[in-house]
């Protein structure tokens, strides 16, 4: 059997098809797999804040219509950046066990965000804005696009005084420790991540579905499920600064949400019962 799996071409992005390469291969010893490079709108247009070309599906929407073309079998899909639709026909088959999901502070090596006076960090998300200004309210920011490489390169070239990236990029790509940049994780108690952070997805046609749901993580699917329904319910987009993230332990999950991030709410509930606690919460902010 040969699967063709489409990706965005950024180092992150095949980092994590070789993820999922890896889990198919467990689960299927015989299987092929041929590697589609496809280039996003998201991707070509860096200089655009991502609210003005069109959100979240700027990533996705040219990799989808390689799966409805047959050009490809399966894709391979930070979980985070996923519009709310998906295009018709095409489903989020599985998922791989999360990775981690908290953001964090870089700094060239050796500085203090303390110790810089009009301190800038780079980030376009509104969530991660309304984040740190609850833990520096004096700090400003400037829009930041592309990938952690050129994200990190204009940190060093001083373009910003800090950035903000996700931990499960930086420890995917195994550069979490440099000499020229020091890494401060958040807690997700502290700083509330968006909804999927660290969470790998796979998206193919009907035809592809059985396949996935065998390398699927079974805990994750849940937790995707409910983070994404918080979305859903907010009619969330990426101008939005909207926080959910959710843990599971035995058979209870336990959820955090934000619209504003001037009031988070938590709540617990069985696992069974997941969509209700989302519901109770969202109704609540």
């Amino acid at each position: 059997m040969k699967i063709r799996i489409g990706t965005r071409k950024s180092r992150l992005a095949l980092a994590q098809t070789d993820i999922v390469i890896d889990s198919l291969k467990k689960a299927y010893p015989d299987i092929q797999t041929e590697i589609v490079h496809i280039s996003t709108s998201g991707d070509k247009i860096t200089d655009i804040p991502l609210s003005a070309i069109g959100g979240k599906g700027v990533f996705v929407s040219e990799i989808e219509k390689s799966l409805l073309e047959n050009k490809t079998d399966i894709a391979v899909h930070s979980a985070k950046d996923l519009p709310l639709n998906l295009a018709e026909g095409l489903e989020i088959s599985g998922v791989l066990k999360r990775g981690n999901p908290c953001d964090c502070l870089v700094l060239r090596s050796g500085e203090s965000i303390e110790n810089i006076s009009g301190f800038t960090a780079g980030t376009g998300s509104m969530r991660r804005r309304q984040n740190m200004h609850k833990l520096y309210p004096d700090i400003s920011f400037r829009d930041i696009r592309g990938n952690i490489d050129t994200r990190l390169k204009k940190l060093i070239e001083r373009e910003y005084d800090g950035i903000i990236l996700a931990m499960a990029g930086l420890e995917r790509l195994d550069i979490v420790k440099s000499d020229i940049y020091d890494v401060y994780p958040f807690s997700a108690s502290d700083f509330l991540p968006s909804a999927c952070q660290g969470i790998i997805a796979v998206e193919s046609r009907k035809d592809f579905s059985e396949i996935i749901r065998n390398i699927n993580d079974i805990q994750t699917f849940m937790q995707f499920e409910t983070e994404r329904y918080v979305l859903e319910l907010l009619n969330a987009d990426c101008t939005t600064a909207i926080g959910a993230y959710s843990e599971i332990n035995g058979n209870k999950i336990t959820l955090t949400v934000s619209a504003d991030f001037k009031k988070i709410l938590s709540g617990t509930a069985d696992i069974s019962e997941r969509f209700e606690l989302a519901e109770r919460l969202v109704n609540r902010l």
